[in-house]
C-alpha cells in the first residue's frame, strides 16, 4: 500500500494543537448536552459563524438530505497475556476484506486486522516490534494467533492479521469482555454508552463514526419537521490511529438503494446532500458510476483526495482533524483550501475541541 503525501494544509503547519484543544471527556461531564457541542459553520461567500450543533435545523435549508452512517461501535479492545508473559491490550480494527462483519459476530472464529497496545497509560502503540506468530490468550478464554502483518510482507507492522477463537459467539463474548476502545488523552474509563453514535443500529465499527454524536433524536425530529430529510447508510470504521502519510484502509459499507436515490432526488431538485463525517462520503463515493451514487455493499479501499472530484455530496458535518490526519484531504476535496484554513485558523482562535468528545465544522462549500 503506498503511503500518501500528508495533507497540504500550510495554516495548520503553522499551527500545532494548543494545550487544551483535546477533548479529554465527553461534553456531558462538564454539563454540555451532547447537542450543545459547538459548531462551526464555514460557508462559501459568507462569514463563519459559531454556532451550537442543535442550530443545525436553522443553518440547514428544507429540502436538504443529511446522511448518516448507523455503524454502532463494539466494545473493541482486549486484553490478554502472550505466550511469552508479556501483557498487552488488543484492539480490533476490522474483518479481514473478503470476509462479513455480520457473521463473524455471530460466529466463534473470525479473521481480524489487530492493533497491538501495552495495557498500561499511556496505552502506546507498539508499531516496530514484530508479531509474526504471536499466540495472546485473552481475558475470557479468547485466543489471538497472529498470521502476518496487515498489508502482508512486512518485517514491523502498525496492524496484524489473526485469528480470534472465542468460546461463545463473538458478540455475546465481546459485550462481557471487552471494553471500548480508549486513547490516552481521555480521562476515565467512559463507558461503552459514551462512544455510540444516538441512532446506532448495525454493530460492527472499532471506533465511533463520531460526527454524529451530537445528532440526538430530539435533534433529529426538529431537522424533520423543518423539512430535512435523513438517510443511513453503513461503514464499519476501523481504528483511526494511523501513522503519518498512512492512507485508511479497506473498511465494509452498505449503501441501500433508497438512500443512494433519496441522495440523486435530492441533488437534482438542486437542495443540498450533507454527509455527516468521512465515512458517509467514503461509502457514497464508493457507489458512484461517476455522476450518481448506486446501491452497493461490500469493501472499500476508496481514498478522497483533492485530485478526485466529489460527485455525491455538497458538504459535511464532521469533527476537527489532527494536521497530519488522511482524513484531511476528504476535506479539502469538498472545501478547498482556502475555506479549510480560514476555519481551522478560527477554530483554533476560537479554543474548539478535537477528537471524538469534541466540537462540530459544518462544511457548507
Amino acid at each position: 500500500m503506498t503511503a500518501l503525501a500528508p495533507a497540504r494544509l500550510p495554516c495548520l503547519a503553522q499551527h500545532p494543537l494548543p494545550v487544551g484543544s483535546i477533548a479529554t471527556a465527553p461534553p456531558e461531564s462538564r454539563g454540555v448536552a451532547r447537542d450543545g457541542v459547538r459548531m462551526l459553520v464555514a460557508e462559501t461567500g459568507r462569514p463563519l459563524e459559531h454556532r451550537r450543533a442543535r442550530d443545525l435545523p436553522g443553518v440547514l435549508r428544507p429540502g436538504d438530505l443529511l446522511v448518516r452512517n448507523v455503524s454502532d461501535t463494539l466494545p473493541a479492545a482486549l486484553t490478554g497475556v502472550t505466550s511469552d508473559g508479556e501483557p498487552v491490550q488488543i484492539h480490533l480494527s476490522t474483518v479481514l476484506p473478503g470476509g462479513s462483519p455480520a457473521l463473524a459476530l455471530t460466529d466463534t472464529r473470525s479473521a481480524w486486522s489487530v492493533e497491538f497496545r501495552v495495557p498500561e497509560p499511556p496505552a502506546s502503540r507498539e508499531s516496530a516490534r514484530p508479531r509474526h506468530g504471536t499466540v495472546v490468550e485473552l481475558r475470557g478464554g479468547g485466543t489471538l494467533r497472529v498470521l502476518d502483518s496487515y498489508p502482508s510482507g512486512r518485517a514491523t507492522s502498525r496492524l496484524w492479521t489473526a485469528e480470534l477463537t472465542t468460546p461463545q459467539p463473538l458478540r455475546r463474548w465481546l459485550a462481557e469482555y471487552g471494553q471500548p476502545i480508549r486513547y490516552s488523552y481521555v480521562r476515565g474509563a467512559w463507558p461503552l454508552a459514551s462512544y455510540r453514535t444516538p441512532y446506532a443500529e448495525v454493530p460492527g465499527s472499532a471506533e465511533m463514526p463520531s460526527a454524529g454524536r451530537a445528532l440526538t433524536s430530539r435533534l433529529v425530529r426538529r431537522l424533520q419537521l423543518r423539512g430535512i430529510a435523513v438517510a443511513d447508510l453503513v461503514l464499519h470504521s476501523g481504528v483511526s490511529s494511523g501513522e503519518t502519510g498512512e492512507p485508511p484502509y479497506a473498511e465494509w459499507f452498505d449503501v441501500p438503494a433508497a438512500t443512494a436515490q433519496a441522495v440523486v432526488d435530492t441533488r437534482r431538485r438542486g437542495a443540498r446532500v450533507i454527509a455527516v463525517g468521512t465515512t458517509v462520503i467514503r461509502a457514497l463515493e464508493s457507489t458512484t458510476d461517476g455522476s450518481r451514487p448506486q446501491a452497493g455493499r461490500g469493501w472499500t479501499d476508496l481514498v478522497v483526495s483533492p485530485e478526485r472530484q466529489l460527485t455525491t455530496v455538497d458538504g459535511m458535518l464532521t469533527g476537527w482533524h489532527e494536521p497530519q490526519a488522511s482524513h484531511l484531504m476528504m476535506l479539502q476535496a469538498l472545501a478547498g483550501t482556502d475555506l479549510l484554513c480560514s476555519s481551522y485558523d478560527a477554530a483554533l482562535a476560537a479554543g474548539y475541541r478535537w477528537h471524538e468528545f469534541g466540537d462540530l465544522h459544518l462544511l457548507l462549500p
